[in-house]
């Protein structure tokens, strides 16, 4: 299928590795010329030559900026490049999990500035753009533990659900006249640094060895494994396309069925 989306221009956060970098990848694939920001200097360079390779010399570009998204200064940089993304896809690394009863004020505003407060200001920045102009796509990436929440990521529940109503009511507005979508993309369990790091936790927490853990997370998934950052992408890549364009403050779950509703 083509997207439609072909010499479009898209901004994507946290994409030097994970799903960030799924997101971008399935971007590029379609045709489309991706700036791609995230903290790691080296890791963000990788990635940023990867996806050259898959773009090939005649296809899109790819550039790369080495900056903190979620601070004035980094914004600064990546807008330095233009303001004119008619794709944003917002993404920042989760905070840590842990006990509620551990966390100061310190630890929720830092959550609440990286996973909500930082997404708004990007949607800020560039809808009125995407507006004039008659097309836009942005897709925030936030978390499945926003239908379910898990225990220990209450920082991450909190935070990205505040997010999510915000959402809901802006992505309503007249920008959705104007052929600006706003979606959430919610993953659940994929083989992301993060993913890792949450079961290494959560195994030093009961004891158990870091194996053990992995399987029994996997066999808790009706689909028996976890996703990939490429699947992750190619959803996010549909949702960015012509195609799209009639879903609008919509939560997408990719989670192999793990969560249990019916809505």
């Amino acid at each position: 299928m083509d997207l439609g989306i072909a010499g479009k221009t898209a901004l994507v956060c946290g994409a030097s590795k994970g799903l960030g970098y799924g997101c971008a990848e399935a971007l590029v694939r379609e045709g489309v010329n991706v700036v791609i920001v995230a903290r790691g200097a080296e890791a963000l360079d990788a990635a940023a030559k990867q996806l050259a390779a898959v773009a090939g010399s005649a296809g899109p570009f790819v550039k790369h900026v080495a900056a903190d998204i979620t601070t004035e200064a980094g914004r600064a940089a990546v807008f330095a490049l233009g303001h004119d993304f008619d794709i944003v896809v917002t993404n920042a690394g989760g905070p840590p999990p842990g006990d509620f009863r551990n966390w100061d004020r310190e630890a929720w505003i830092k959550a609440v500035d990286a996973n909500m407060l930082t997404p708004i200001e990007l949607i800020k920045a560039t809808v009125d753009g995407m507006a004039q102009r008659g097309f836009g796509r942005i897709v925030n990436i936030t978390s499945s533990s926003v239908k379910s929440p898990i225990d220990i990521l209450g920082l991450s529940n909190g935070a990205r659900s505040g997010l999510t109503g915000f959402v809901a009511g802006v992505a309503r507005t007249s920008v959705a006249a104007q052929g600006v979508t706003i979606n959430n993309l919610l993953p659940g369990s994929f083989e992301t640094d993060r993913l890792k790091g949450t079961m290494a936790g959560a195994a030093q927490k009961t004891g158990q060895d870091f194996d053990t853990v992995w399987e029994a997370r996997k066999k808790n998934i009706p689909a028996k494994r976890f996703g990939t950052p490429a699947e992750f992408g190619a959803i996010c890549a549909f949702l960015c396309s012509m195609q799209a364009g009639y879903m609008t403050g919509q939560n997408v779950l990719a989670d192999g069925g793990a969560y249990p509703g019916t809505y």
